[in-house]
């Protein structure tokens, strides 16, 4: 139960605390900077050629110019700042999205933002010849922020509900992606340009890409934590968000802003990676407890935290190849499903 008010027939009583026999937020939050500081060590150090922990160090804060320190500087560190960027705006999202909806199954892609995003950059590629990153970032995010805005108008706009919002993201995302896929086999060339983006992914990025979406990122994230209290009520339900002040249109459409730029930016710098944004919020619920208060910091530190492990484990199990991190995520999300369904019930928000 959230902590706020709610009206009774005698007054105005306070809401018991959602961290009520939970663990504190801050013992919560050192151990996900533990982890994630783990895992930034380990995408430092592991991949084709093992660098010691020590040596990583060195190549960080005090290079001689070796082989090591160039591997660890040029392409490890870069990859594993994209890793922690992605990431914790993928958490993000992700934890909006299933309190939006009150729905603990809900991911990003569900409001149609990483189709957008694939259709705008397949149109990029295909129609306009766009083919570099920096030529077709602007293209995704633009999609990303029509499609959403799309699945918003479908799903009634000022009466939207969770459930419609689910159908009208389910339906563009069905013909988006029918889009997409028709595209690539009518004009092989895009198809190949494509590949290299359709499977998100953390490697031969260009840094430059954070560095230009880092302030949309850093928007997102800031809009996100803004907007914590209100979607609290609005997850005891749209009567009870009302009695405690919260405008449910504004919150609403500030929430899709949020995910749109969040997840817009990050599928425009890696490809589209799924199940990440499905995952996090699902997985730290069970100690934050459902107050987006409490749910939202977890995320943006659990979910790097996942997302570079799994990158990790992409380059070793097929070394020296690698396998994408967005074929890792869709493994591990499949497992959660499969757990999911064996447990028969998923419990509400």
């Amino acid at each position: 139960m959230l902590t706020g008010t709610r009206l009774h027939p005698g007054g105005t009583r306070r809401l018991p605390a959602t961290g009520r026999g939970r663990p504190p937020l801050a013992a919560g939050l050192a151990l996900g900077l533990a982890l994630l500081a783990g895992a930034v060590a380990l995408s430092l150090s592991v991949g084709t050629e093992h660098i010691a922990p020590g040596e990583v160090w060195s190549a960080l804060f005090s290079p001689s110019g070796s082989k090591d320190d160039a591997i660890v500087r040029e392409l490890r560190l870069p990859r594993t700042l994209i890793g922690v960027a992605v990431g914790a705006a993928l958490g993000l999202a992700g934890g909006v999205m299933q309190t939006l909806t009150r729905n603990p199954l809900a991911d990003p892609g569900l409001l149609g933002v990483n189709a957008g995003a694939s259709a705008a950059v397949v149109t990029a590629i295909g129609v306009l010849g766009i083919t570099s990153f920096t030529g077709y970032l602007w293209f995704a995010l633009a999609g990303a922020a029509v499609a959403a805005t799309a699945v918003n108008a479908l799903g009634g706009a000022r009466s939207a509900t969770p459930v419609r919002l689910a159908l009208a993201g389910t339906a563009v995302n069905a013909a988006l992606f029918g889009y997409v896929n028709g595209l690539q086999q009518w004009d092989l060339s895009t198809l190949d340009s494509m590949r290299h983006w359709s499977v998100g992914t953390l490697a031969k990025r260009d840094p430059d890409l954070l560095v230009t979406v880092l302030p949309l990122l850093v928007a997102g994230a800031l809009l996100t934590f803004a907007l914590a209290r209100p979607l609290g009520a609005l997850a005891l339900g749209e009567d009870h968000a009302r009695a405690l002040g919260t405008s449910i249109r504004r919150t609403r459409i500030l929430s899709i802003v949020a995910i749109t730029l969040l997840c817009g930016a990050a599928t425009a710098v890696c490809g589209p990676i799924g199940f990440i944004g499905l995952m996090i919020p699902h997985a730290v619920r069970a100690f934050s407890g459902p107050d987006p208060r409490r749910l939202l910091p977890y995320c943006a530190l659990f979910a790097p935290a996942l997302l570079l492990v799994s990158d990790v484990v992409g380059r070793i199990v097929v070394s020296p190849s690698e396998i994408e991190v967005d074929i890792v995520t869709s493994f591990l999300g499949g497992l959660l499903f499969i757990h999911l369904v064996r447990q028969r019930k998923v419990a509400q928000l």
